[in-house]
């Protein structure tokens, strides 16, 4: 079968690899009919050393079963499925309390982290299927594929930072970065009552998109000048909820800026630094929360489905380009340039 494997920093390849097979009991064989590339991914394609890979890529896919092992009893052939971006066992304590990325048991993983397995490929194993994968009620040719596609990773995780934010009808919002994350931040701020959601983003294509997601504003300045702007639009104080979906030092920074005293910064970019302030000066002397981490995806999709299939809701809107395999390391080039805001993938 075909994979996506990085090499190293622009070095993305399709290349034949040993075909995915059951390996235990409770794993599944899914055969991807839907995948995309991620702004995380784009972390490793600006800095992957050579030592490093070269390594499986792809952490949200949707497919059909075609096999499973003797122990899985939640999905069988035939079935469409979607996957989070987190392999869980959907019933460990953490599991239970909605903590997913964090499941104890010892096959749990992230598919990035999965030896030999990625979402961008023609076929998967799926460890702890039972767990994992969530059936879908539509066929695999329906119009919703790409809103479906969006529970594995991007709605959750922006559900998530909002979420975690406390975001509710009487806050006002700032999301940090237009990516496909942070548009569907705004999405999940907006599904939250916000009653202010401020978008801080430079691309007018994506910002269009996220005024059609829900945000009030755009502030399309970065540094002390986009600092001073939000304040301008919330009476000098900022907001109450800053949701930080980029993951660099000047967006945390940027969010620093922005929050009110006594508000909360909710992080779900991946963060590419190690040292973000948090003494007396930054978050400690303003009573400042801070919050998020990696989206436990699972715990969402049941809630933020129904809003898809009723067509309340359309976070596909985020794909705007679409490719095949063979297309995926254009994909990444064209998404590191700003050329695409999110490729999707069909095998």
């Amino acid at each position: 079968m075909r994979a996506t494997l990085m090499y190293g920093a622009g070095d993305v390849r399709i290349e034949n690899v040993p075909d995915s097979v059951i390996k235990q009991p409770t794993d599944a064989l899914v055969r991807i009919t839907g995948s995309c590339v991620c702004g995380s991914d784009l972390h490793p394609y600006a800095s992957m050393k050579p030592e490093d890979g070269p390594a499986r890529m792809g952490h949200e896919f949707l497919g059909i079963v075609e096999a499973t092992g003797p122990e899985v009893t939640t999905v069988k052939k035939g079935d469409l499925v979607v996957a989070p971006f987190a392999i869980s066992d959907n019933t460990c304590e953490f599991c239970r309390e909605g903590l997913h990325t964090s499941c104890i048991h010892p096959q749990a993983n992230f598919w990035d982290g999965e030896p030999d397995e990625g979402g961008q490929a023609e076929a998967i194993r799926v460890p702890l299927a039972d767990g994992t994968l969530v059936k879908l009620p539509v066929a695999p040719d329906s119009a919703l594929i790409p809103s479906l596609l969006t529970l594995s990773d991007v709605f959750g995780t922006g559900y998530h930072a909002a979420l975690m934010g406390g975001v509710n009808e009487r806050t006002r919002v700032t999301v940090i970065g237009d990516g496909a994350v942070g548009l569907l931040a705004v999405l999940s701020a907006k599904r939250l009552g916000a009653e202010q959601i401020i978008l801080m983003g430079r691309h007018q294509t994506r910002t269009d998109l996220g005024r059609e997601f829900g945000a009030t504003d755009v502030v399309s300045t970065r540094g002390e000048e986009g600092i001073d702007a939000v304040r301008a639009l919330t009476g000098g104080h900022g907001t109450h909820v800053v949701l930080e979906a980029v993951g660099h030092m000047p967006a945390y920074e940027q969010a620093l800026g922005v929050v009110r005293a006594g508000g909360v910064i909710s992080r779900v970019g991946v963060p590419q630094y190690e040292d973000a302030p948090v003494g007396f000066g930054s978050l400690f002397g303003r009573n400042i929360r801070l919050a998020g981490g990696p989206a436990p995806v699972r715990a969402y999709i049941e809630e933020l489905m129904p809003d898809i299939l009723d067509g309340t809701i359309e976070p596909g809107k985020v794909f705007d380009a679409t490719t095949d395999l063979d297309g995926i390391p254009a994909g990444y080039q064209d998404m590191a340039d700003r050329k695409s805001l999110k490729v999707l993938v069909k095998p």
